[in-house]
């Protein structure tokens, strides 16, 4: 994610906010997004540096890895009292068969955390919950909250990438309910809140998760709410060979489906050759904020296999860049119409390596709203003709409507589909 100097805060006007939280709820049968822009004062703002829960120092990879937390408002302490009782009921299904009769819990708050390289680059932020067992006070437990997603370029992607794949006529119910497999790369770990927003979602999604710094796998575990059990050795077993009473009540049905791995993408990639994704996510900067070129390099050797890890009919890589240039600063030259020169060096990149010699394929970049970011995305099963702009966009945006309906996404995708796009 964009360090603090490129992070552009956009604040909302009071009229607009109030208008946008009231389209929301209605569009998401009253569900309100806790993740939505309008809250991001409360864990943004460069006046208040927060507290900071850990902060280690690393010989190599990202340097110094630390998290800050803030306070958050939502959700009230009004709902606090239904979150208690699920986590009970879920407790007391476990625990039957050994005859538990006192499985209460207790809710301690809420915070926004935040992942940090170098105490500069800001790399994520999601949402904890602190709880507790309420016969067991001083054993406190996080959990990260699953369905917020505070950074609008993580919306953005999951927009543009689970809408391409709709259109690309791939069976989005069927995975949504769990009654086909959806596989799905991340490639870059941060926050987790992208992995976890996939697969509580969607039941039939099964995520692989890339991250190269060990670092940053053990502060999301010990300090963002990310499940434990998820963690896999370098044997590609899981760490834990049984999660844990507490991991169960708050992770089952999710953690099964998450299989995080310490590794180099192009060592993962090009050791697991029998696997294929229908959908690939890219979100890898590092200490320095910087979105390595060996991941993008068109002739490596890692852009041949993640060409054949990517389904060849209708798979769909999304890929989180920082913006050169605003999409709406359009340069309509011979080539059509582009985004900035960085973004469109790297989605020709993508383009060459991963097309192999079919014309129809596309590859088109969302402006990611308030932020300086793009969603860089390459579809194989979107066979529209790339100077139909006006076609592709009619074709995105209908089916977003679709996807939020199936997905029942807290937030509409069609806010990040109709920000801005360029066909590469």
């Amino acid at each position: 994610m964009n360090s603090i100097q490129r992070f552009s805060l956009r604040r909302l006007s009071g009229f607009e906010s109030c208008i946008r939280q009231f389209c929301g709820g209605a569009l998401q049968g009253g569900v309100k997004d806790e993740g939505d822009w309008f809250f991001s004062p409360e864990w943004w703002d460069p006046h208040d540096g927060g507290h900071t829960v850990s902060r280690v120092t690393f010989g190599k990879g990202n340097g110094i890895v630390s998290v800050v937390a803030h306070p958050s408002s939502l959700p009230s302490r009004d709902s606090w009292a239904e979150t208690e009782s699920w986590l009970e009921k879920r407790y007391m299904e476990l625990m039957q068969r050994d005859g538990e009769k006192n499985g209460s819990f207790k809710i301690l708050g809420y915070q926004w955390r935040s992942l940090r390289f170098n105490d500069d680059t800001r790399q994520s932020t999601v949402k904890v919950m602190a709880a507790c067992r309420a016969l067991q006070p001083s054993s406190v437990f996080y959990m990260q909250q699953p369905h917020c997603l505070a950074a609008p370029y993580l919306k953005s992607m999951a927009s543009a990438g689970l809408t391409s794949l709709a259109v690309s006529k791939y069976d989005m119910r069927s995975a949504a309910t769990g009654k086909k497999q959806m596989r799905i790369l991340c490639i870059g770990h941060g926050g987790g809140s992208l992995p976890l927003f996939l697969v509580s979602h969607i039941l039939g999604a099964v995520v692989d998760i890339v991250e190269i710094d060990p670092l940053v796998i053990s502060e999301l575990v010990r300090a963002m709410g990310f499940p434990a059990f998820s963690v896999l050795t370098v044997t590609g077993k899981r760490a834990l060979p049984t999660a844990g009473i507490i991991d169960q009540v708050i992770w089952r049905g999710i953690h099964e489906r998450l299989f995080l791995y310490e590794s180099e993408a192009k060592d993962f990639i090009l050791k697991n050759q029998n696997n294929s994704y229908d959908m690939i996510f890219m979100d890898a900067y590092d200490g320095a904020d910087i979105f390595p070129h060996s991941l993008w390099d068109s002739d490596s050797v890692f852009m041949k296999a993640l060409s054949e890890r990517l389904h060849h009919e209708h798979g769909t890589l999304v890929v989180n860049l920082h913006s050169d240039a605003d999409i709406s600063d359009i340069d309509r030259s011979n080539e059509g119409v582009t985004t900035g020169k960085y973004v469109r060096k790297v989605g020709r990149a993508y383009k060459k390596g991963l097309m192999e010699n079919e014309r129809n394929w596309l590859v088109f970049a969302c402006e990611v709203p308030w932020l300086c970011n793009v969603s860089l995305v390459v579809s194989r099963g979107m066979r529209l003709d790339e100077r139909q702009r006006d076609k592709i966009m009619t074709s995105l945006m209908k089916t977003s409507l679709e996807v939020d309906r199936i997905l029942r996404l807290p937030f509409s995708c069609l806010d990040y589909l109709k920000t801005g796009l360029a066909v590469i």
